[in-house]
């Protein structure tokens, strides 16, 4: 068991590392054994547990767990990209989220990186033309999580959504690289108009509780969008905007606003 152990961990640290925990937590609380068991134990690496957490989410009497995790597993054998951007948005909340002490906790019981990892095969199989299948997984992740992206906007890595309550992310809409947003963000259109409609949000932004970006303009890199903030206008890179329309209040006020997660903005906080 020690000489497997070893291999699992030179092969993949990170899967070593949440097994580990997840042994501690049945230890520590015998009564959530089958559960961690089932979501953790039971499988050989993170896009297995992946694949059975998501359709143990999604499934329903229209759909069943197994025909949900046989498209899930379908899903990562097809892209590589999705484990790793799975295992980037994982790094990205631990980093990130004080109230993440774990590498287990986003897996069991955080639903914005649930809601990530779902829409993502979503967005796979939208690309690969299979739509009423990414509508259908889009529906249940609306209804399961309260997170409603649209499976042809496109999202990069190392996404962070903390509590990810009334999420809207539109059809048109591209979000960067290592972006964090909080519950109630809206990156929304603005009129009836079927073609580019969405903001396009650079790598390294930070959009605070509540904020609403509208129609198709840009938001620079490593800026910041103040809590209830209504973006209507472009953001230039490194500038922290703010209020009803927003307006530019300062400089982000460091250069990886999304890492440091600093709502904050003043002479103070420069």
């Amino acid at each position: 068991m020690a000489q497997t152990r070893r291999s699992i961990s030179k092969m993949d640290p990170v899967w070593d590392r949440i097994q580990h925990e997840a042994e501690a937590a049945v230890q520590d609380e015998p009564l959530i054994g089958g559960f961690v068991h089932a979501c953790i134990l039971h499988h050989k690496s993170i896009e297995n547990a992946l694949s059975y957490r998501i359709a143990a989410k999604l499934s329903s009497n229209e759909m069943s767990m197994m025909v949900v995790r046989e498209m899930v597993e379908e899903a990562y054998a097809e892209d590589a990209g999705l484990v790793a951007a799975a295992r980037a948005d994982l790094m990205a909340i631990y980093d990130r989220d004080p109230a993440c002490h774990r590498l287990l906790q986003p897996i069991l019981y955080f639903k914005g990186y649930q809601a990530v990892q779902a829409y993502r095969v979503g967005h796979h199989l939208y690309t690969k033309g299979k739509r009423d299948l990414a509508y259908f997984i889009q529906m249940r992740v609306s209804e399961i999580f309260g997170v409603d992206i649209h499976p042809a906007a496109k999202i990069g890595k190392g996404i962070m959504i903390d509590h990810a309550h009334s999420i809207v992310i539109g059809e048109t809409a591209v979000v960067g690289d290592n972006v964090s947003m909080l519950h109630s963000v809206t990156l929304g259109g603005t009129g009836k108009e079927e073609e580019d409609r969405h903001p396009k949000i650079g790598d390294g932004v930070l959009i605070g509780a509540g904020a609403k970006v509208l129609g198709n303009i840009k938001v620079g890199h490593c800026s910041r969008i103040a809590a209830g903030s209504v973006v209507l206008e472009e953001v230039p890179p490194c500038k922290t905007v703010a209020g009803i329309p927003a307006r530019i209040v300062g400089e982000a006020g460091c250069d990886q606003p999304s890492m440091s997660m600093n709502h904050l903005f003043g002479p103070d906080c420069e």
